[in-house]
């Protein structure tokens, strides 16, 4: 049986057979002993994205008192859902997203913490997924934004909609009412000033 650790654009957590392209943690949010998920979903205000394969080190999922494994379709789901790159295992990647969020946000010599923090005000809304207003027409947001309508999540791409699932993306043709953004704003301005977020191949053209 999956457990319980694949994260939604929206930031639920569900058990399904699909993994996806990144793991990362919130901190530990999970009982060893049962490999259950706790009430809390986070325990920390670092909300990483991590890879999947690093240095041949593995891990037991869900087995020790350490980080709670969870599990992203690609890098836009965790970014939907708040999450940003990890400093240890994807140095490279962390440290152009922090220039390129530098470069969006209007700062500089900008601290993981200080990301973290201001991630933390723009992903919730007393304790819920905070959604915003589309700061620009639809179709002109940058590649590897998310928005939601109703139940579903949709990615961007070449101002086109992809219906998001765990198992991948698929074309979606008809138009969306009243779509509402689900990348935070700050990691929003970060894509549009430069960062590239690593999409599924079923995005792909």
């Amino acid at each position: 049986m999956p457990l319980q650790n694949r994260v939604t654009p929206t930031g639920e957590i569900i058990a399904t057979p699909h993994r996806g392209l990144f793991t990362g943690n919130r901190g530990i949010i999970h009982d060893p002993a049962t490999k259950t998920l706790l009430k809390k979903r986070w325990s920390s205000p670092a909300w990483i994205t991590c890879l999947c394969e690093f240095r041949g080190w593995r891990r037991p999922v869900m087995a020790r008192r350490s980080w709670t494994e969870l599990f992203f379709l690609d890098e836009a789901t965790a970014f939907a859902a708040g999450h940003r790159p990890c400093f240890f295992c994807r140095r490279d990647d962390a440290k152009r997203f922090r220039v390129a969020w530098e470069t969006g946000n209007g700062v500089s010599n900008a601290r993981a913490k200080e990301i973290d923090a201001q991630l933390h005000l723009e992903r919730l809304d007393h304790g819920r997924k905070r959604l915003h207003p589309l700061p620009m027409p639809l179709a002109e947001l940058p590649d590897g934004a998310m928005v939601q309508q109703g139940d579903e999540s949709f990615l961007v791409v070449q101002g086109r909609l992809l219906l998001w699932s765990f198992a991948g993306y698929a074309p979606h043709t008809s138009a969306l009412d009243h779509p509402l953004l689900l990348t935070p704003l700050s990691t929003l301005r970060a894509i549009i000033a430069g960062y590239q977020p690593v999409l599924h191949p079923t995005a792909r053209p």
